[in-house]
């Protein structure tokens, strides 16, 4: 690798993040010819499914459809053994691509970025690492993730708890055995539900604290069956190339044609019925075309869990405290579990209700609620989530034009350009950003077309002898414009959900995702490219 005068490492582009994001764009840019190497904080390849192996973790996309598509042979040759994969599972298939396509000879690892600081003169990024190394690239690549920053909660006591306490999102390589211990769980969106059923096979005690019930469906998950697999396989071409025209990005999900209020409460139920047993979010939010839309549709569906809900929890008090009611059905992550009401029904496990009774402290032997009840505990599990969508990068000192700080320039909510750039900060792309469909969609699907976007544009620079990229203010404010119109158009907005940065205290509450459809915003993506990169300034 050559390096200049100052001893910096000198590269094309640079890639921070080797998760499915950094391995595609590791793979993309080498085919451009161009010299390219990802920094990754972990040991090993993943992002995501490295970092977090809580008990129960596992995709909510089918395996069949939560992989990469662009090796046709890769397709065929992998074999996932259950419908959903879990952890272990999607983490083999990531070693097995890096090594496949011989990734790792271009990733640093246990490397943490720290800045990142654009040259104006030079037109070049200085990016540097936690141990004082310096890399110099024109382009710099943020595949920092979506939920990759774990927010241990700022409650009172938190240190002085004498026993031990983990976080859902930095899980100990090694396991955790709870097997006879009292253990407390706080949080219930879906790391919380997925691992509670597991815990609680361990446990002595099981203690959950819910702030916030949330909506979950049974995944319905089991060995994948042969004869699906081998028809999936065979349909792989089509199957893709159909991804591309749905809102999620996953194929073989007819669209409604029917709204939920033209059909009887008879049939009505009947369908969800259908759905519930046949597992999925996908298949249950497609049921009829308003769920997302109409309030007194969602309601028709809403009712219809909280129905299960209380005919699966035995105790009436605890399956009410189960029941979400402050927001519509998928307006938050919409879960899927194995178990995770049935686990209420054993007699070792309690669910506290913070929301009527919050957590006054830590103390050093367990937990103190408000009135002054105390709970005394071997372990706590935070749950608690993620600084979504803009905690990572936030936690990188990026300086763009000016010295602005990305920092200084979202201060009041993310503002980008089609989820991919940030106005004032030249030739950095990001992928799945904040007003992009990523955390809304199939994301390795989303990956791959943000990377191929990103590619082609850096070539699209190049060959006109280009030095800078970056979009127009003004093209940034139309597509913040919009992202919010599309949201305001759904009944998205009326959660407080990590998609408005509603768990982070302090945080702008502004909706991050797009969600007009993987369909809509590709084909927004190829307008701009049709247009000569319409809304980008580019400049010798």
């Amino acid at each position: 690798m050559s390096r200049d005068v100052s001893g910096a490492e000198n590269l094309d582009v640079v890639i921070i993040g080797a998760g499915v994001a950094g391995l595609y764009a590791i793979h993309k840019l080498r085919q451009n010819g161009l010299k390219v190497r990802a920094y990754e904080q972990g040991s090993d390849v993943g992002g995501t499914w490295y970092w977090n192996r809580y008990p129960g973790c596992r995709c909510d996309v089918e395996s069949l459809e939560y992989s990469f598509s662009f090796s046709p042979e890769l397709d065929q040759e992998w074999s996932w053994p259950e419908r959903y994969g879990n952890q272990g599972e999607i983490l083999k298939y990531v070693q097995h691509v890096a090594d496949r396509f011989d990734l790792r000879r271009d990733i640093q690892f246990d490397t943490r970025i720290t800045s990142a600081t654009f040259d104006e003169a030079t037109n070049r990024w200085t990016v540097t690492t936690d141990n004082g190394q310096t890399i110099t690239a024109p382009y710099c690549i943020m595949a920092t993730g979506n939920l990759s920053t774990p927010r241990k909660p700022d409650i009172k006591g938190i240190d002085s708890f004498r026993g031990k306490w983990y976080h859902t999102g930095l899980w100990p390589h090694e396991g955790v055995d709870f097997t006879g211990l009292r253990v407390g769980v706080i949080g219930t969106g879906s790391s919380g539900v997925q691992s509670i059923p597991h815990i609680a096979k361990q446990a002595r005690q099981l203690f959950v604290f819910q702030r916030t019930a949330n909506f979950s469906l049974p995944a319905q998950n089991g060995p994948l069956d042969p004869v699906k697999e081998a028809r999936h396989k065979a349909e792989y071409p089509e199957r893709r190339a159909g991804a591309v025209n749905t809102p999620f990005a996953i194929a073989g999900y007819p669209p409604p044609t029917k709204s939920a209020l033209e059909v009887s409460a008879e049939e009505r139920n009947a369908t969800y019925e259908r759905k519930w047993q046949e597992g999925g979010s996908i298949s249950f939010l497609y049921a009829y075309t308003d769920l997302l839309t109409s309030k007194e549709a969602n309601d028709t569906a809403s009712e219809f869990v909280r129905n299960k809900i209380r005919s699966i929890v035995k105790d009436a008090e605890t399956a009410e405290a189960l029941c979400p009611n402050d927001h519509p059905m998928g307006t938050k992550r919409l879960i899927l579990d194995t178990g995770y009401y049935e686990t209420y029904n054993l007699p070792h496990v309690k669910l506290v209700n913070i929301r009527k009774n919050p957590i006054a402290e830590i103390t050093e032997w367990g937990i103190r609620t408000a009135d002054g009840q105390s709970f005394e505990l071997d372990a706590i599990v935070f749950a608690t989530g993620f600084d979504a969508m803009t905690g990572a990068m936030k936690e990188i000192e990026i300086k763009g034009r000016g010295g602005v700080t990305i920092g200084d320039k979202w201060k009041d909510g993310p503002q980008t350009y089609l989820g991919v750039m940030v106005a004032g900060f030249p030739n950095m792309f990001m992928v799945t950003g904040p007003q992009s469909p990523g955390v809304k969609s199939q994301m390795i699907f989303s990956c791959q077309q943000h990377v191929d976007f990103i590619a082609d544009a850096i070539r699209h620079v190049r060959d006109r002898q280009m030095r800078r990229i970056e979009p127009s203010r003004m093209a940034e404010m139309s597509w913040v414009q919009h992202n919010n119109e599309v949201a305001n158009s759904t009944l998205y907005p009326l959660a407080n959900s990590w998609y408005m940065g509603a768990n982070i205290p302090g945080k702008p509450r502004i909706f991050m995702p797009y969600v007009g459809g993987v369909n809509n915003y590709v084909k927004k993506c190829e307008e701009v490219v049709a247009n000569g990169y319409e809304g980008f300034e580019m400049s010798a």
